[in-house]
């Protein structure tokens, strides 16, 4: 996987906009922040509930790892080159769900 697939997938989806957001790079929907790049662009951080980062931990520890941040864990860091593409698009699409206001996530999966 990579940046450009990343960066396809999410802009796909309804109402995303991506913006910088300090030194990273981010993907937004509604102003929500649901994945960020870091300036390497090698890795992402995606921005999931906690069921879905205990499940990404789970399955997936060969590119998954805990993002904290205030010693708190409150997302996921993907290394991108060892990630496949089926898996990164669901975590971005789950990470869309979850920030994207319910009305707009009931309505793309109705």
């Amino acid at each position: 996987m990579n940046l450009a697939q990343v960066r396809k997938h999410a802009l796909s989806l309804p109402e995303v906009t991506e913006q910088p957001h300090f030194d990273y790079g981010s993907f937004r929907v509604r102003g929500k922040i649901f994945v960020t790049v870091p300036p390497d662009e090698s890795h992402i951080h995606v921005f999931v509930a906690e069921e879905a980062r205990e499940a990404a931990f789970a399955l997936h520890p060969e590119f998954v790892e805990k993002l904290t941040w205030g010693g708190k864990v409150v997302g996921l860091r993907v290394t991108l080159s060892s990630a496949p593409a089926a898996a990164v698009t669901r975590l971005v699409s789950q990470a869309w769900r979850y920030k994207a206001p319910k009305a707009l996530a009931r309505a793309m999966e109705g």
